[in-house]
C-alpha cells in the first residue's frame, strides 16, 4: 500500500465523517463538514500528484480513487439535496452519470484501458465543490454555479460516452482482425 493509496483510503474514511457532521446540530458542525468536504478535494490532488510525480499509480489506486471521488461526491449532493431541498434531478443527472462511469470504467479496466479525464471532467470536479459550498454558505449565484456543474457534468458525460464506444469500436475492429 503506498501513500496515493493511503490518501485514497482516508477519502473513504472521511465520508461517514461529513455526514455525521453535516446533519448534527452543534455549534459549526456544517463548517466541520464542509472542511472535511474540502480535505477530501485536497487529498484527491495530493494523491493524484504523488502518483504521477512519483511513478506510484497502481491498479488498485486506478479502481479506488475515482470510486472514492464519485462516493464523495454524490454522499454531498444527497446531503445538500435532503437539507436544502435541491432538485432531485440534479441529483439523478450526477447520479446517473457517474452509475455510467463506473460500469464503463470497469469493463474497460477489464481490458486493461483506463480513460483519462476529459477537460469537462475537471471543470464539472471544480464546479461541483464550487456549488456545494455555494449552497450551503447561500452564496449569490448558488443556483448558477449548480446549472454551470450540471452542465459540465452533462457535457464531460458525452465525452466519456463518446471515448468509450470509439474504444469499444476499436477492440472490436481488432477481434476481427486478429
Amino acid at each position: 500500500m503506498n501513500i496515493p493509496n493511503l490518501f485514497t483510503l482516508l477519502r473513504f474514511l472521511l465520508i461517514p465523517v461529513f455526514i455525521y457532521y453535516f446533519f448534527s446540530e452543534t455549534n459549526y458542525s456544517i463548517h466541520i463538514s464542509i472542511y472535511v468536504f474540502i480535505l477530501a478535494g485536497l487529498t484527491d490532488v495530493i494523491d493524484g500528484f504523488i502518483a504521477r510525480k512519483f511513478n506510484q499509480i497502481t491498479k488498485l489506486g486506478i479502481v479506488l480513487d475515482p470510486l472514492a471521488d464519485k462516493l464523495m461526491l454524490i454522499t454531498a449532493l444527497i446531503s445538500i439535496t435532503i437539507r436544502y431541498d435541491i432538485p432531485i434531478w440534479i441529483l439523478s443527472i450526477v447520479g446517473l452519470k457517474e452509475i455510467l462511469m463506473i460500469c464503463g470504467a470497469a469493463t474497460l479496466y477489464n481490458n486493461d484501458i483506463v480513460v483519462p479525464a476529459n477537460v469537462f471532467g475537471k471543470l464539472s470536479t471544480v464546479l461541483s465543490y464550487a456549488a456545494i459550498l455555494g449552497v450551503t454558505f447561500n452564496w449569490p449565484y448558488n443556483r448558477v454555479l449548480l446549472y454551470l456543474f450540471i452542465t459540465t457534468t452533462i457535457f464531460a458525460l458525452i465525452v466519456y460516452v463518446t471515448n468509450f464506444v470509439n474504444i469499444k469500436k476499436h477492440q472490436s475492429i481488432n477481434l476481427v482482425k486478429k
